[in-house]
């Protein structure tokens, strides 16, 4: 079991992000590293038009986005700048229509082992305690 604090600060791991996964910032800024604590993170996804789908609701695979980057972020301020840390599985349940605002994806990780890693998210329209959408995923942690 690694560290169940982070090794990387909020800012180190906000860096790393923007150096080595820029392309997640083409067109604006909308996901934002809010916090990181104890085997957590916290995600804002900031409510712009490109994550709507037809019906004006926010779309799944912008949550599925939302919910995928929180686990890595969690997961890499407990291990280090990995930058090779991928995604082996995701599940998602879309509870309820999201709200016409910005998402917050609340990140646990369940295992943080040295080759794998398992976390839930969930995820709510900002100022709401209503989970819009609930995920589960698996990292693989490369060896270092």
């Amino acid at each position: 079991m690694m560290s169940l604090k982070p090794i990387m600060t909020l800012d180190e791991l906000r860096d790393f992000l923007d150096r080595e996964f820029s392309q997640l910032h083409i067109g604006g800024r909308t996901y934002h590293v809010e916090a990181i604590g104890p085997l957590s993170a916290r995600m804002r996804m900031d409510y712009h038009d490109r994550h709507l789908r037809p019906g004006g609701t926010i779309s799944g695979p912008s949550m599925m986005g939302l919910a995928d980057l929180a686990l890595y972020a969690a997961i890499l301020a407990h291990i280090g700048p990995v930058a090779l840390a991928v995604t082996t599985s995701l599940n998602f349940n879309f509870l309820r229509k999201p709200e016409k605002r910005a998402l917050i994806a609340e990140c646990r990780l369940l295992k943080l082992g040295k080759r794998l890693a398992v976390g839930e998210v969930s995820i709510y329209s900002e100022g709401s305690e209503d989970v819009v959408c609930h995920a589960t995923g698996t990292y693989s942690i490369p060896d270092r």
